[in-house]
Formats: C-alpha cells, sequence, structure tokens
C-alpha cells in the first residue's frame, strides 16, 4: 500500500539547522516570517497533501483523464481536492503580495511541493504549470496583462500551461512553426499544433492561460526568431471575467505510461487570439524563465516520489515475514522473521533513505539560494545566489529524478512480485516517475547544459559558489574527530570533481564531443559531491546532539548511521564516474553511424 508521513522532522533540521533559515529573516521581503510559522505550514500543508491527495492518487491513476468533444474531464475527487487547495490558500504560498500572494519564501513553498509530488504527482502538474507560466509572465508581461491575469492564477480560479513543443521538433525549438501574425489592435492571432502540453485542457479551473512560442512572419531562422505569447481559454470580457471561448482546441490526449490522472494534452490553435509576452523575436528569453523554474520543480518530483517509495518500502519490509535471518532468528515467537532483517532489503531501504534526505538537503540550500536571488539586499549577494542556482539547477532536475526513479524501483524490488502487481501501488511510482526523467528537457540535456553553458560561465564563476564552501569546510574539519574518515572521503571525491572539471574544460575547448561524452557522468559527480557536503555537515551538527538524552537522540543518531551509509556504499561510485570522465570520447564514438 501507498504510504506517507510527512517528514517534518527532516524538514525543520534541514530548515534551522543544517542551513540557515535566518538568512532568509533577515531580508524585508520575508521580514516577517520566521521558524516557527515555517513550521505551522508545513504541518498543515502535511495534512492536507496525506489527507486529501493520497487517497486520490491510486484511484486518479486507475481512472485517468478522459476526453469528449474537446473537454477534459479529471479523475473523481480531483476538483474538490483542487478547490480545497485553493481555499487553504496553496496556490498562493509562494507568490507575489503585491498581486494577491502569501510571499512567503520559495524555500518553504519548494517543501510543499515536495509533499504535492509524493502524494499525488499527477494532481501536483497542475499548480505546477501555473507556476512556471506565472514565472514568466511575472518577469516579461506587460503591466496590463500582469494585473489582469496573475491575481486569477495566484488565487488558483485560473491555471497555466507552457506550449513549447511540437510533433516534429521535441527539444529544437528552433523548428517550430506555430505562426502569429499581428493584428491592427495590436493584439496576434496564432495558428499551429502542440503536443505533450501538461494542464493544457482540464475541468479543476475556470481559464486555462497559455503561453505559447510562436513565429512572426519577420522572424528570423531557428532559436533567434521565436517570440511567446499569452493566449487564454476563454477571452475576457469588460470586467475581466471569462467570457468568449478562444480559438484553442484539445485534439486529443496522450495515454501514457504513468501521471495518468495528469492531462497531457494535444492542443490546436486556430487563429487564436493572443498577447505578446516581452519582445518579438526574445520568447527564448521568457522560455527560460518558465523551463528554469519547471527544471527546479521537476527535481522535486523526484525527490516526493523517492520518499513515498521509502515509506512505503520500509512499511511493506516490516510487515512482510520471509525467511530467517542470516545471523539467526530474529523473531523466533514469529513463523518467519520480516525481510527489513535480511541485509540485501536494507541496502534497498538505506539507498531510498539517503537519496531523499541527501535531495532535500540540497533542494533547500537551492531554494534558498533562489530566494536571496529575487529578493536579497546586495547586489553582489544576489550575483553569487543567482549563480548557484545556474549552476545547480541542471543537477536537481537531472540527479534528483535519476534518484526518485531508482529509489522507486528499488521500492518495487523490496516488495517483490507484490510490487509488480497494481494492487499495493508501488508501480505507479515507477511508471510516474519515468516522465521527469525525460520532461523540460531529457536529463542527458541538462547535462550538456551544466557541461556547455554552466561551466564556461563568466569564466568559471558559478561554480564558487559550490566548490569555495567544500574547500572551506575539508580545511576546517581536517582535524575534527567527530568526522572520522568522511573528510577524507569528501576531500578525495572533491579532488575527483576538480580534476574532472580541468579535464572538461581543457578537452572541450578543443573538441566540443569531448565535452558531451562526459557530461552525464559529470554532472552526477558534481552532484554526488554536493550529497557528500551535506552528509557531513549533517554529521557535525548530529553527533553532538546525538549525546544528548531526549526526544530527539534518536532523529541524530539515525542521521549519522545515514551519513555513514551514503559515504560507504554511495560516494564511491564517485572514483567510477571520475574514471570514465577521463577515459573520454574514443570508445563511445568509435562505431559508425551506420555500424548500430
Amino acid at each position: 500500500m501507498q504510504t506517507y508521513t510527512p517528514p517534518l522532522r527532516d524538514m525543520k533540521f534541514v530548515l534551522t539547522e543544517l542551513h540557515d533559515f535566518s538568512r532568509l529573516t533577515a531580508l524585508e521581503a520575508f521580514s516577517e516570517v520566521d521558524a516557527d510559522l515555517a513550521e505551522t505550514v508545513l504541518e498543515e500543508g502535511g495534512k492536507f497533501t496525506s489527507e486529501v491527495l493520497l487517497p486520490l492518487n491510486m484511484s486518479g491513476d486507475r481512472e485517468g483523464c478522459r476526453l469528449e468533444n474537446g473537454v477534459v474531464t479529471t479523475p473523481h475527487g480531483f476538483r474538490d481536492a483542487y478547490r480545497q487547495f485553493c481555499e487553504g490558500g496553496w496556490s498562493a504560498l509562494s507568490a507575489p503580495p503585491e498581486y494577491g500572494g502569501q510571499g512567503l519564501p520559495e524555500t518553504i513553498g519548494m517543501m510543499l511541493s515536495e509533499m504535492i509530488c509524493a502524494t499525488n504527482l499527477s494532481f501536483g502538474l497542475y499548480p505546477g504549470l501555473t507556476g512556471g507560466a506565472m514565472v514568466a509572465l511575472r518577469k516579461y508581461g506587460s503591466e496590463e496583462l500582469k494585473a489582469q491575469y496573475l491575481p486569477k492564477m495566484i488565487s488558483g480560479e485560473w491555471s497555466g500551461s507552457m506550449c513549447l513543443t511540437e510533433a516534429h521538433c521535441g527539444t529544437d525549438l528552433g523548428l517550430l512553426r506555430t505562426k502569429a501574425v499581428p493584428q491592427e489592435d495590436g493584439t496576434y492571432r496564432l495558428s499551429g499544433a502542440k503536443i505533450f502540453i501538461s494542464a493544457g485542457e482540464h475541468d479543476l479551473s475556470e481559464n486555462i492561460i497559455h503561453l505559447v512560442l510562436a513565429r512572426l512572419a519577420d522572424a528570423p531562422a531557428g532559436i533567434k526568431g521565436i517570440s511567446l505569447f499569452l493566449v487564454p481559454k476563454f477571452l475576457l470580457r469588460d470586467d475581466g471575467t471569462p467570457g468568449e471561448r478562444n480559438g484553442v482546441l484539445c485534439t486529443g490526449i496522450e495515454h501514457k505510461m504513468g501521471i495518468k490522472a495528469s492531462a497531457t494534452c494535444q492542443l490546436a490553435f486556430d487563429d487564436a487570439k493572443g498577447w505578446l509576452v516581452g519582445a518579438p523575436h526574445k520568447g527564448m528569453q521568457a522560455m527560460f524563465a518558465m523551463m528554469n523554474a519547471e527544471r527546479l520543480g521537476v527535481g522535486i518530483q523526484g525527490l516526493g516520489i523517492a520518499e513515498v517509495a521509502y515509506q512505503s518500502a520500509v512499511a511493506y519490509a516490516k510487515e512482510r515475514l520471509q525467511g530467517r535471518s542470516l545471523a539467526g532468528a530474529k523473531y523466533p515467537a514469529l513463523p518467519a522473521d520480516p525481510i527489513v532483517v535480511h541485509p540485501d532489503v536494507r541496502r534497498m531501504l538505506m539507498t531510498m533513505r539517503v537519496n531523499a534526505e541527501g535531495c532535500r538537503a540540497l533542494g533547500a540550500w537551492v531554494a534558498m539560494a533562489l530566494d536571496v536571488a529575487e529578493h536579497g539586499g546586495d547586489e553582489r549577494e544576489r550575483r553569487d545566489a543567482e549563480d548557484f542556482v545556474a549552476l545547480m539547477t541542471p543537477v536537481v532536475k537531472a540527479m534528483f529524478t535519476d534518484l526518485g526513479f531508482e529509489s522507486a524501483n528499488l521500492a518495487m524490488q523490496t516488495y517483490g512480485g507484490h510490487g509488480y502487481i497494481a494492487d499495493h501501488g508501488v508501480e505507479q511510482f515507477v511508471r510516474d516517475s519515468r516522465i521527469a526523467m525525460i520532461y523540460e528537457g531529457t536529463n542527458g540535456i541538462q547535462a550538456l547544459d551544466l557541461v556547455g553553458r554552466k561551466l564556461p560561465a563568466h569564466m568559471g564563476r558559478n561554480l564558487r559558489g559550490l566548490f569555495h564552501p567544500i574547500a572551506a569546510f575539508i580545511a576546517e574539519n581536517k582535524e575534527n574527530p567527530l568526522l572520522g574518515e568522511m573528510v577524507t572521503g569528501l576531500e578525495r571525491a572533491f579532488g575527483a570533481l576538480q580534476l574532472a572539471t580541468g579535464q572538461i574544460a581543457e578537452r572541450g575547448m578543443k573538441d566540443p564531443e569531448e565535452a558531451g561524452a562526459a557530461a552525464t557522468d559529470y554532472l552526477r559527480l558534481i552532484g554526488l559531491v554536493s550529497l557528500a557536503y551535506l552528509w557531513a555537515r549533517t554529521v557535525a551538527i548530529a553527533v553532538p546532539k546525538s549525546f544528548a538524552a531526549g526526544p530527539d537522540q534518536a532523529f541524530y543518531s539515525t542521521k549519522i548511521a545515514s551519513a555513514r551509509f551514503f559515504y560507504d556504499r554511495v560516494l564511491p561510485e564517485s572514483a567510477s564516474l571520475y574514471l570514465k570522465i577521463k577515459a573520454g570520447k574514443a570508445s563511445m564514438m568509435a562505431l559508425a553511424d551506420d555500424a548500430f
């Protein structure tokens, strides 16, 4: 069965002990926020997600979405859950107050998103896409468009979608064919077809605001000729309420492997009325604003699946009786021991555990930097935070979704045959999590973005936000008896990362294929070293507190044990990753194309 209890204690640890939440509360934008408020918000979010969303997860998967005459109906219970979501103010949590939002830090919003994705990933895609659309509209929309659309999107009364992909071009948006024709009144008429549009049509909100990439007649070829347009499902009356239906029609919904309760639509734009967002031919700028927000959000989807998969596997492993412990019966009064006693089951459970807790720590670090980049009072502070977010965005998207899928598969393996059938809901985690490695740019494209754009940007300046604190921590803790050999392990892995970075920079300048061949392994390496740094910091915090008697003693002792497992069984992968990077492209590119 799908089992989930919101990991509130670990969230509190990450916010207030591992990371300095007061760094955010010191900012003017969050002057009325404190750790107690954050804890209360997350507690209430945990109740909503576990009590309202989780019960709809399996039923929504079985029922799926239905399309009739261009109208999509979501599964039973989704409309009521969405109403409760909006009435609870969850759609407005991190949105700007000037448009009706609550203005809480994105760091808190990220943790809410984790709980939503853990309990009902399909449901989470509807408000998630609205969030991405709002980012682009806030940054590039005219004041009139923002005033017209943002308040209703923030309240959840209207939702949003991002219409990028077309059947013939996929990720290569420079090939898109959707056309936009200017009108005398300053609007545009759009015609074309889009596919794979999450939340492109549904019955949850009274209007859907599509942000659509299209090409003007005088546009330059390729991505330099793309513009962005706002195209509502229903045009607005003079009083601002939805009126006449626009020329947007859902012509089909995809029959998918997973996230079946999320409407993934094919949309036809037939002389649809739209408004330009940003400057002509500068749509990629706004698109990247949307995509960056969504890439971080997709990474959190992987984290959510990792957590719920872990909890579900633990519950089953404690109940399922099979065999006896290799060290002798641990539960002699029972006909067999629960499988949690077996080393290989422990291997799987511990891997899932450190995946989830490590990603939560790293995700919060990036989210805090996102808040500082947006609201920091000092220009240098904002720039440094932006550099760090730029570097880590592809890492969060790719590694979190890789680990989420890995955890879902390990959960299924823990269940054995009972995981492969649908009764327990574990195979749904595998199906649902698989898409996250693909959309918003496949994980291979994230890796290319990391080595091709983020590493060389500003002469390597983006790396400082990660490399400098790791180097400082190693220098400060080399003689720290609390950390034992962890600092040595971190130093070795960090050294491998530094060498790999230098090799990619040197070889990539001479031969871009060398950088491409190393990209995926490099992304995994930088992610592992980031997690190793955070696990080492966790131990430095937890060891002294593990000796203090009290209700939290077990929490800190468990943290130490989890960190040791990470260093013993996960971090050694960094050595093999470095060797693969060092090997270069030769064997990868040796065969001729027609030899495959």
